[in-house]
Parts: C-alpha cells; sequence; structure tokens
C-alpha cells in the first residue's frame, strides 16, 4: 500500500486555498475547478476538497452504484462540527485484491462496494471507517476500469 492523500472537506473554499498557500508556503500544485486542490508533498499529498461543489453542480456529478450518505454528501459534512472532515485516501495498484483484504480483515465498518466517481478525472474506490469513526478510502486499478488515478 502507498500513500494517497489526506483532504479536508472545507467549508470556504477560496479563503482555506488562501490559508494553505500561506501555511505550506507554496502555491497549489494542481486543482479540479473550484472542487478540489491538491498540494504535492514528499510521499503524501495535502488537499482540499469545496464541500458545496457538488450540490452546487449537479450536472457536472457522474456516480456508479449505491449512495452512502456518510461518505457522500459533502456539504452536510462541510457544515457537520469537527465530524468526517479528514479522509484519510490510500492509493493501491490492484483495488479488487485490496478490496478481498480488508474484508476479510473484518475489522471494516461501514465498508462500501468498490464504486466509480467522475468530476473533472475518473475513479475507482472503496471507503469504510477507522475505530473513532473517520473515514479511509482505497483508490486503485479495478478490474473493470483503468489504473488512472487523478
Amino acid at each position: 500500500m502507498r500513500s494517497g492523500s489526506i483532504y479536508l472537506v472545507v467549508k470556504d473554499f477560496d479563503k482555506s486555498l488562501d490559508f494553505y498557500e500561506k501555511v505550506l508556503d507554496r502555491k497549489v500544485s494542481a486543482t479540479n475547478g473550484k472542487r478540489f486542490a491538491m498540494f504535492h508533498m514528499k510521499g503524501l499529498n495535502l488537499c482540499l476538497m469545496n464541500g458545496y461543489y457538488d450540490v452546487q453542480h449537479p450536472e457536472q456529478l457522474v456516480t456508479k452504484g449505491p449512495r452512502f450518505p456518510e461518505y457522500d454528501n459533502t456539504d452536510d459534512i462541510a457544515n457537520a462540527e469537527n465530524s468526517k472532515k479528514v479522509f484519510i485516501n490510500l492509493g493501491v495498484d490492484d483495488l479488487d485484491e485490496e478490496f478481498e483484504r480488508i474484508k476479510s480483515l473484518n475489522i471494516a465498518t461501514n465498508l462500501t462496494p468498490i464504486r466509480y466517481l467522475n468530476v473533472f478525472s475518473p475513479y475507482w474506490y472503496f471507503t469504510f471507517m477507522d475505530l473513532d469513526g473517520n473515514p479511509i478510502e482505497i483508490t486503485g486499478g479495478h478490474e473493470n476500469g483503468s489504473n488512472e488515478l487523478f
């Protein structure tokens, strides 16, 4: 397994972007419109996600499979008081193999099936919670998709 990114669901995207550019003393490395911003770090990326973007631009959101409000309603997450605002994102080469491994450990709370999302760029992922209720998202190559991440 390799590190991916930690992203923070934020209420005010522009102010948060400005804040983190100052704190990190660097310009943002990449953005997907005003939905997502990434700061490339050594081995781990710090990212910001606009919690209101998908609600404000539903015409851009393409999903497959069921919705899971505890992971997908980013506007509710942004409005929640200190709850699920940090996602731990990890990347693997073989998402199907990793999904089976995590499932077999019998430690994942609220484990989703492998899902697909495409807003600016497509990716496959599954999500579950740690013991403290922090969401963990694992992304990677999927037998029904490509190996492209971001």
